[in-house]
């Protein structure tokens, strides 16, 4: 029993590490340096798709590794920063970009925050109005009783004990 429990984890392992994903390719940087450093540029604002919240300048995905081909191919190939970041979202989505073109679409994405404040404070604004309760004036009997709670004590009875 013990030995197929082994040999069961053997095989997993083994299976686990033939799906793993290859390696990318390394980089190789453009031999125009301007190109380059345009390529790099892009590089920053452009997300990657697998880790999501890192650049594809950062990201050891095999996926950004392509995006980042394929954008120095782009740019060997002469097509503009613009250019480039149009193929993106045409391919991906406006997701692509750190920062989405403000249309129709993406209105919720870029005001979508300052809707909620407004809306929340305009909430508070509209409670706090309506709470308002008017404070009745203390009959004689309640401020009597007032009077007595708070009267300080006589010292004939501070120093008598209470029954």
């Amino acid at each position: 029993m013990r030995r197929l429990a082994a040999l069961t984890g053997a095989l997993a392992l083994m299976a686990g590490a033939a799906m793993a994903e290859p390696p990318p390719a390394p980089d190789r940087p453009l031999p125009d340096a301007a190109q380059e450093a345009r390529a790099r540029a892009l590089f920053s604002d452009i997300r990657c798709v697998v880790c999501q919240h890192e650049s594809i300048a950062d990201s050891p995905a095999g996926i950004a590794a392509d995006m980042r081909r394929l954008v120095r191919e782009e740019i060997a190939a002469g097509k503009s920063d613009q250019a480039v970041r149009q193929d993106l979202v045409r391919r991906y989505g406006d997701y692509i970009l750190f920062q989405p073109p403000v249309r129709a679409g993406t209105w919720l994405l870029w005001f979508g925050p300052f809707a909620l404040v407004l809306g929340a404070g305009a909430v508070f604004v509209w409670r706090s109005r309506r709470r308002r309760v008017e404070v009745q004036p203390l009959t004689a009997d309640e401020e009597q009783a007032l009077a007595d709670l708070t009267a300080e004590p006589d010292e004939s009875e501070s120093l008598s004990p209470r029954s």
